[in-house]
């Protein structure tokens, strides 16, 4: 229940004819986030850097407002799933009750049990002005991102969700069958490890939709990269949150929709 991934039997029919075989497929489990022994959300999520997906969702969420809220994370397995127990001071577990709700996401889910348009659609954290970077920064971020998906490398299934620093290169990467869950990851990773995301680029193999920008908002990063196209949602909260947001990157480009001062050399660019 608890290993990322396993292998299956299946049949294979290509150019004609049918062959039996194995094939490694991603786990997907249930996951209970508790606090204080109340459950505040269950998520279909990949059982690995689960102590990471416990803060970013936190985080992300408004849960608490930093990793110290957090005085304790246990991560129990059941018969049908995993529980991620924390346990909240006083006025953290105050704050929470003020706002406590039950949510029951199908995989990548990120807005399930959200019981508003308001809150659906908050208004993301506005981001400092971060640093610049040039085309060629990004298109090397995006291309060394595939080879360090082990998980994906062997399902073929996964997302991920990376950090990119100019010095190091891809500092922190994880992945899960929900590109939420995988963003979740990377900003407990971020956060533990007290990087700082404006100096870097969050890097997404998924599409960008409203909650992603918001996700990433809250990390603190003020440029994001992503393989598919943005929705518009994502493009107008990317824009009002000040976040540079550049999508559809291949091997051979990128576009880039909202703040594109902070990449290239200051030549001109339309955004429309």
């Amino acid at each position: 229940m608890n290993e990322p991934s396993r292998t299956v039997d299946r049949l294979v029919w290509r150019d004609g004819s049918c062959n039996k075989g194995g094939r490694a497929i991603p786990e997907e489990s249930a996951v209970a986030l508790t606090y204080n022994g109340g459950t505040y959300a269950v998520m279909m999520a990949t059982p690995r850097d689960l102590e990471d997906f416990a803060i970013g969702f936190s985080l992300n969420e408004g849960v608490v407002r930093s990793p110290a809220d957090i005085q304790s994370i246990e991560a129990v397995s059941l018969d049908d799933g995993i529980e991620l127990r924390m346990w909240l001071p006083e006025a953290a577990a105050a704050r929470l009750g003020e706002r406590r709700r039950q949510m029951a996401g199908p995989t990548g889910c990120g807005l399930c049990g959200v019981d508003s348009i308001a809150e659906a659609i908050r208004p993301a954290a506005t981001v400092g002005p971060g640093r610049s970077f040039s085309p060629q920064q990004i298109m090397t971020a995006m291309q060394g991102v595939a080879a360090r998906q082990t998980l994906n490398i062997e399902t073929r299934a996964v997302h991920a969700a990376a950090f990119w620093e100019p010095a190091s290169g891809i500092v922190a990467l994880r992945e899960d069958v929900g590109r939420h869950n995988a963003l979740d990851k990377l900003g407990g990773a971020l956060v533990r490890d007290a990087a700082d995301a404006s100096q870097g680029l969050v890097l997404l193999t998924s599409r960008v939709s409203v909650e992603m920008v918001q996700k990433t908002a809250m990390i603190g990063a003020s440029v994001m990269v992503a393989v598919s196209a943005p929705t518009a949602l994502a493009v107008r909260m990317a824009d009002a949150a000040g976040i540079t947001l550049a999508a559809i990157a291949r091997a051979d480009g990128f576009e880039i929709f909202t703040h594109p001062q902070r990449i290239g050399h200051g030549s001109a660019v339309n955004v429309a």
